[in-house]
């Protein structure tokens, strides 16, 4: 396999020192590997790499299985193995959808390597949609989150269910205290470990606090992201209802955000996430399920309006900014008799919001949904040449496209979004109707 052709494929010069290290502990060896390295290095690229050098292309089963905690990084690390274009075939299978739907998705495209999460992994494999007899390699992405006391039952009897396993590669952000012995690690493994001895987070990242007159932060909130012109922002809390309280209030303020917690729909949560990273949302307000296993590059801005419940979720938190070689900023919001807690390291500089406007500013984008999708053999390029010659925009109008199965998004210039609704209202793609709308 021509990893050069990978690399260059995936616009990326070089490997970075940990994920070398990675390559060589999972190709030079036949033990498990556990690596360690902080959020926004690169670990998905370091573990798919060696892994598909291992598969079977030729073969129709199901040899690998990646676990995460959560359908986001599923969906996102089935993404990046596409992306790579190494002739491996992947799904993803999570939660909130038919258990049905799947099975045929799997039948039609016969993976290699399947990403999900622990309890659709094993209805697949109780139901034998998944044969467990060739699954030879195990990856436990955000093993800390993955083998806690909540997923422990589902993680036990996954493993126990694949009798031809053969190798465990387990990847984290943080050290977790010990492994759970029904993981089975082999003793002859591998540690990589790339975590800073005491750098709990980037030295790229600038931390700040800004103090609240009011317990009720949302005005500080406001004149924060108003200094913020339109860099983009993940706003923090702890609770979904808080998220909506908080979201509202932002969008009757002008600014224009994404809204993004466990308690929404799929298609909302992959519309909002879609949203805000191709630029048509300054601002995601968020739980901290946004924190993990989100790769959204140039994010400028961490907000904790409420502040962190634990070091591990701080530490998480601040790992969506600062990403690669990037520089960000973290700001907590502190009301009276709230202070930073105390497991932050770093200085910690006072921070006086003056807005650069008294408007929000606008986002650069805005996201169409497409009512067809690759079932109805409509292609990124199909939906390309519809929106220039149909609905009058140029190639620089055009952001980014993702095409599912059933329908699609599109990012198009703000400006032209009017001009393409009316251009497009009651054309067909393809010679297929299709509903063209605008995603709120």
């Amino acid at each position: 396999m021509d990893i050069e052709r990978i690399l260059t494929k995936l616009h990326i010069s070089a490997l970075n020192e940990m994920q070398q290290h990675a390559a060589e502990a999972i190709l030079g060896s036949d033990g498990d590997v556990v690596l360690l390295s902080p959020t926004g290095t690169g670990k998905t690229l370091a573990y798919l790499l060696p892994l598909v050098q291992l598969l079977d292309a030729a073969s129709d089963s199901v040899q690998a299985v990646v676990v995460t905690p959560g359908r986001e990084l599923a969906l996102q690390s089935h993404e990046v193995l596409k992306s790579m274009g190494c002739g491996l075939r992947s799904t993803a299978c999570y939660g909130g959808r038919a258990t049905m739907d799947e099975h045929k998705v799997l039948k039609e495209v016969r993976p290699q390597v399947v990403f999900g999460t622990p309890g659709r992994l094993n209805d697949h494999i109780d139901k034998e949609n998944i044969s467990r007899y060739g699954i030879q390699y195990l990856v436990i992405d955000e093993f800390d989150k993955c083998l806690e006391m909540g997923f422990h039952g589902e993680m036990q009897k996954l493993i126990r269910n694949l009798p031809g396993l053969k190798r465990r590669i387990l990847l984290s952000a943080t050290n977790a205290e010990q492994i759970p012995q029904f993981v089975n690690m082999a003793r002859k493994g591998t540690l990589v470990d790339f975590l800073p001895d005491d750098e709990q987070t980037s030295e790229r990242v600038t931390l700040y606090e800004v103090h609240s007159p009011q317990k009720d932060k949302l005005d500080t909130l406001r004149q924060l992201l108003l200094s913020f012109g339109d860099e983009s922002s993940i706003v923090f809390l702890n609770y979904r209802d808080s998220v909506e309280r908080v979201n509202t209030y932002l969008c009757e303020q002008g600014f224009v955000t994404s809204c993004f917690h466990g308690g929404l729909e799929q298609q909302q949560r992959e519309a909002a996430l879609y949203k805000f990273s191709n630029g048509s949302a300054n601002v995601l307000v968020a739980t901290d399920l946004a924190s993990r296993g989100l790769d959204i590059p140039n994010i400028q801005n961490i907000v904790h309006y409420h502040l962190p419940e634990s070091e591990e979720g701080y530490i998480h938190r601040v790992g969506r900014t600062a990403r690669w070689d990037a520089t960000g900023r973290s700001f907590f919001i502190l009301s009276s008799g709230e202070h930073i807690p105390d497991y932050v390291e770093g200085d910690v500089e006072d921070y006086q919001p003056t807005p650069i406007a008294q408007q929000p500013a606008l986002a650069k984008m805005s996201t169409i949904y497409i009512g067809k999708g690759k079932k109805d053999k409509i292609s990124k390029g199909d939906i390309v040449g519809f929106l220039c010659k149909t609905g009058g925009l140029t190639a620089q109008d055009i952001g980014r496209i993702d095409v599912k199965d059933r329908y699609a998004y599109a990012a198009v210039r703000r400006e032209k979004l009017q001009q393409v609704l009316h251009l497009t209202r009651g054309e067909k793609i393809k010679g297929i109707k299709t509903i063209i709308e605008p995603v709120h």
